[in-house]
């Protein structure tokens, strides 16, 4: 093989002679293809014409990768025969690319035929080819068509490019909270308190719902009806939630217990069905994190099988639960609420050494005599750790046992909880502190204080 120092230094007529000497060798092709670099605009790349026809799709894709770098309309034809007629959809989507990247008029009724591709990233190539005569009629009336493409990314760049709506001006800066919020339990349904805030009140959520029909305090008429409470909680998430930022919903698969002997128990999966409600309301799903427990510290259930041992009968112990991870969706790049911060808040902010490099997070349980399902500090610790900032306002709608404020204050953000049963209000209370932070002390309000005291 030649090294990347030497091909750099051939010239165009000494490297077509090389790939001819090697022209059955496809290692050997390939490696000159891949350490090209940089062209000249003078490069003749008429030997790369030959290397088309290859059998490899990968000597092909980079032929017409290197191409492109030429931007030469002479080449025109060539690559707009691969585009439509290479079976590889890699090969054609890089075709496209370099045609687009010509910057030509002559391309346009090439990219307007690529729009058709079934493969949506050929779609998207030929998008970012035309949007450079963007203003154009005939261009913007094709692009525009594509707002009810069926492929997503495909909606989103359109949506992006033609459809942005201009919001309404912001009531506050992205970084900053609203004071009557700051390091306050509210008694009351989370969805009548969340009726009461402004648009982008809260920076980040982090909460675990009520199970299913499985505690005393979750008595919902029908498995429907509770993912439909849901919905309807997680939409008023998204509309007090910034642009741009987290929610984190920790769920697990649930167990109904059976009736008697003669039925059968039943198993939910609560992370599964709730997740095409959220993607629906407009979050977009970015990670799942799997919280892992010890064996000893769940309920057994292999215990039968372990005596048995007869197929069908085998029921795992469940170590896990699921943190699914969702940002509300936006045009703007993650830099850009990075960037809403000064420099002081971003060096206080950063991760300390020591954080958790997987999705996969070994973390003990909690066991508490007052509420049957406490989040353990570590899980809090860490949510709010990587997706807030300090001064950050954290908000859990189902406050429960008020781990998630007192781990949101002792990391210096402020926290905003709602619990609706009075006994479990009352035990935060006993739980938080109400020494000042940042001049803020902790507030304990019905809803009708907290209604009152609304600016």
């Amino acid at each position: 093989m030649e090294t990347k120092e030497k091909i750099k230094s051939l010239d165009s007529e000494n490297l077509g002679a090389l790939i001819f000497e090697n022209r059955k060798n496809n290692a050997y092709i390939q490696n000159i293809l891949e350490n090209l670099g940089r062209l000249p605009q003078n490069f003749d790349g008429n030997w790369l014409l030959e290397l088309l026809d290859n059998d490899s799709s990968s000597i092909r894709f980079l032929a017409v990768k290197n191409l492109g770098k030429l931007k030469n309309e002479a080449f025109l034809i060539f690559l707009t025969k691969i585009a439509k007629t290479d079976p590889d959809t890699n090969v054609r989507r890089e075709a496209v690319s370099a045609i687009g990247r010509m910057r030509k008029p002559d391309t346009k009724k090439i990219l307007f035929e690529k729009l058709k591709d079934p493969d949506p990233k050929v779609v998207c190539q030929a998008i970012r080819g035309l949007l450079v005569f963007k203003g154009e009629e005939t261009v913007d009336e094709k692009l525009k068509s594509l707002a009810d493409h069926q492929n997503e990314m495909v909606q989103q760049v359109i949506r992006k490019e033609y459809f942005t709506r201009c919001l309404k001006e912001k009531a506050q800066a992205h970084s900053e909270s609203f004071d009557y919020l700051k390091n306050v339990v509210v008694n009351g349904d989370t969805i009548e308190v969340m009726k009461l805030l402004q648009d982008e009140s809260i920076h980040l959520t982090f909460t675990s719902p009520p199970y299913y029909n499985a505690r005393d305090y979750s008595i919902y008429p029908s498995y429907k009806s509770y993912l439909e409470f849901l919905r309807d909680v997680f939409q008023e998430v998204y509309r007090i939630t910034k642009e741009g930022r987290f929610l984190l919903l920790n769920t697990s698969p649930i167990i109904v217990p059976r009736v008697s002997r003669a039925h059968s128990s039943k198993r939910y999966p609560i992370p599964f069905d709730i997740h095409h409600y959220l993607v629906e309301i407009g979050w977009e799903f970015i990670d799942d994190i799997v919280w892992e427990k010890p064996e000893a510290s769940v309920k057994n259930r292999i215990g039968g099988f372990q005596q048995h041992r007869k197929p069908l009968g085998y029921k795992p112990n469940a170590v896990t639960e699921y943190v699914m991870v969702y940002r509300k969706q936006t045009e703007k790049l993650l830099d850009w609420n990075i960037h809403q911060y000064n420099d002081e808040i971003v060096k206080e902010s950063k991760v300390p050494d020591g954080f958790e490099t997987t999705n996969v997070w070994n973390i003990d349980p909690c066991f508490d005599n007052v509420h049957s399902a406490v989040f353990p500090y570590e899980l809090c610790k860490r949510v709010i750790q990587y997706y807030s900032y300090k001064n950050d306002l954290v908000f859990d709608p189902f406050g429960g046992s008020g781990t998630v404020g007192k781990t949101a204050k002792s990391l210096g953000r402020y926290f905003f909880l709602t619990e609706k049963d009075i006994k479990y209000f009352l035990y935060i209370k006993d739980k938080i502190d109400i020494e000042l932070v940042a001049n803020f002390p902790s507030r304990f309000l019905s809803l009708d204080e907290f209604k009152a005291g609304i600016k």
